[in-house]
């Protein structure tokens, strides 16, 4: 990669960056792109020049953001930390974003993830389900999870949940749960047991 584009790479990852925290604070209406581009140390004409509008600007940002968390659980997923540990950091994690992010922009990720052939479906696709499918079979081989439940059982209900999570009365609520949600899927209604 030449210059010129790794510069043109940085600079649209600092506006997307720079989105991203505005509109993970205060939400997407609020901001302006003014605020955006001074945030990320850029003009308003550079901001236009690479998304055109404040619509196509957002849709990059809510991208950006699928795949950085998307990536970040992946990480996690592959790492060597203990399987208890690594279940403990994805109910944490899933804490963190749900008490971090602003509820207009969280309506409007579900909104997204509602629709027909959208970007988090492909990821769901491409990624999640692999990485759900390597984490249970490792909880298994280590003895934490029933080696009795089959692969597609587990998988079936991870896709009910998914399903169930893209109706818009069902993610209007969810957020203030995201903690017992993750809690629940990971231990079951009889809660953790040493």
């Amino acid at each position: 990669m030449d210059g010129f584009k790794r510069r043109r790479e940085h600079k649209m990852n600092n506006i997307l960056e720079a989105a991203l925290a505005l509109f993970m604070e205060y939400g997407v209406q609020k901001i302006s792109i003014a605020e955006i581009a001074n945030k990320a140390n850029v003009s308003q004409v550079t901001i236009y020049n690479y998304f055109e509008s404040k619509h196509n600007l957002i849709h990059e940002v809510f991208l950006h953001y699928i795949n950085k968390v998307s990536n970040e659980f992946e990480e996690l997923v592959y790492s060597n930390i203990a399987f208890p540990e690594k279940i403990k950091k994805i109910i944490f994690n899933k804490k963190e974003v749900s008490t971090q992010i602003n509820e207009e922009f969280y309506q409007y990720l579900m909104k997204e993830y509602s629709k027909e052939d959208n970007e988090i479906e492909r990821i769901y696709i491409e990624k999640a389900v692999p990485y759900f499918t390597y984490i249970f079979k490792e909880g298994k081989e280590q003895g934490y999870i029933d080696q009795s439940l089959s692969d597609e059982a587990i998988l079936f209900y991870v896709h009910m949940l998914k399903e169930y999570m893209q109706r818009e009365e069902v993610y209007q609520k969810v957020l203030p749960l995201t903690e017992d949600i993750t809690t629940i899927f990971f231990y079951g209604i009889l809660g953790k047991r040493e």
